[in-house]
């Protein structure tokens, strides 16, 4: 049975500027196996918690198919808290040969 390579895409939260320091706290992330969803479940998140919504899915695909990834910051009072990052990812990649290399033959033997 063959694997088919798959796309999931990585969503971080990475606390970043200078109110980090102040109340450390470890980068969040999660997997989606669908961009719509992902994109779907960060703005519903922000918007519960109050944040502005500057995220939508033709910034997130452009970006993706542009530069491989993408990121938004969010601040408050010019202090930047928080950055979301969106970055695809290859779920079971197709591997030819695990990176193994042929066995070299073995020089014959005289009796």
């Amino acid at each position: 049975m063959r694997s088919q390579a798959q796309t999931i895409y990585e969503v971080t939260v990475q606390y970043i500027g200078s109110l980090s320091t102040v109340r450390q706290r470890d980068p969040f992330t999660v997997y989606f196996s669908n961009l719509t969803k992902a994109v779907e479940a960060v703005i519903s998140h922000l918007a519960l918690n109050g944040w502005p919504i500057k995220i939508n899915y033709s910034a997130v695909y452009r970006s993706l198919k542009q530069r491989g990834s993408y990121y938004c910051d969010f601040d408050v009072a010019g202090a930047k808290v928080f950055r979301i990052r969106i970055t695809p990812r290859t779920l079971n990649p197709v591997l030819t040969t695990l990176g193994i290399d042929e066995k070299p033959t073995e020089p014959l033997r005289k009796k």
